[in-house]
């Protein structure tokens, strides 16, 4: 194989590497997601007053071995309005109406005719 065949290869099997760490990572964090949002229904914490205190979110600078998804799904969570988070930490599940939903996402709901 000459030089400049080889080194193409090697940049396609690296960014094909790239991009299949990338679906991993994606993929753990909606693992994450999913547990996060069982773990919020099963403790009932669907206000500020039933907020769950969730241990593993909190990211540990000593911590040596697998990475930590929780703490980024957690976020991610509230930045989307999943999930909300009370000034000491802990954190609910935001319950929406389907109104909400569909407002989100641009409907407007069943029109009345006139």
């Amino acid at each position: 194989m000459s030089e400049n065949v080889q080194i193409v290869l090697g940049l396609l099997v690296l960014a094909g590497i790239f991009v299949l760490t990338r679906y991993v990572v994606a993929w753990q964090i909606k693992r994450a997601t999913g547990a996060i949002i069982r773990d919020l229904q099963r403790h009932e914490a669907v206000d500020p007053i039933t907020a769950v205190d969730l241990p593993y979110t909190k990211q540990n600078p000593l911590r040596i071995g697998m990475r930590n998804y929780y703490a980024k799904a957690i976020e991610y969570m509230v930045n989307e309005g999943v999930a909300g988070k009370t000034g000491s930490g802990k954190y609910y599940l935001q319950v929406r109406s389907s109104r909400e939903q569909a407002n989100d996402s641009g409907e407007t709901g069943p029109q009345r005719q006139t």
